[in-house]
């Protein structure tokens, strides 16, 4: 595996004082995923040939929002959105003509992330590392539309979850 860059953006100041080591729980993120679906997928743009880079912005409810409702129709907040490179119908073509792999962005609202885990009574922590793996799997192909997909795509969540001592997120 070649090197990865994860570019963090603070969209909103309130997360230093809501999770002041969003950056190193985000790089102990990084480095459990890539661990987990190098071991369990065959991806091509993954063969250390060249850098990996991906964009987390750290935001809130009212530009997730707006995000939300421009790219999904949905005019409602949400936890996570991925914006991954992958799903551009040119993004192998364009592999050749770049010196890195831009795998996409990641933007985490920080109300709704602080909502939903008081709700699932877990820390923000554990929360926010499993909405950045969630976000991560989507950048690297991973999606929950059909049964089958969600069924590997949460197995994956699970395991990568565990090996940073974070419980199954979706245990009742």
């Amino acid at each position: 595996m070649s090197k990865t860059h994860l570019f963090i953006s603070e969209e909103d100041s309130r997360w230093q004082a809501a999770l002041p080591n969003a950056n190193e729980l985000a790089d102990r993120v990084v480095s459990a995923v890539f661990k987990d679906v190098l071991a369990h997928e065959d991806l091509d743009f993954l063969d250390g040939q060249k850098p990996v880079i991906i964009g987390l912005n750290l935001s809130n409810d009212g530009k997730v929002q707006e995000l939300n409702r421009d790219y999904r129709g949905l005019d409602k907040p949400t936890n996570v959105l991925s914006f991954a490179n992958l799903d551009d119908p040119d993004f192998y073509n364009d592999l050749a003509l770049y010196e890195e792999v831009e795998l996409g962005d990641i933007i985490i609202a920080l109300e709704t992330l602080e909502r939903e885990a008081d709700i699932k009574g877990i820390s923000l922590a554990d929360h926010f590392c499993h909405l950045f793996t969630h976000g991560l799997l989507h950048l690297l192909g991973y999606d929950h539309i059909e049964d089958a997909e969600a069924e590997k795509m949460e197995s994956a969540e699970i395991r990568i979850l565990a090996t940073l001592n974070i419980n199954n997120p979706y245990e009742e």
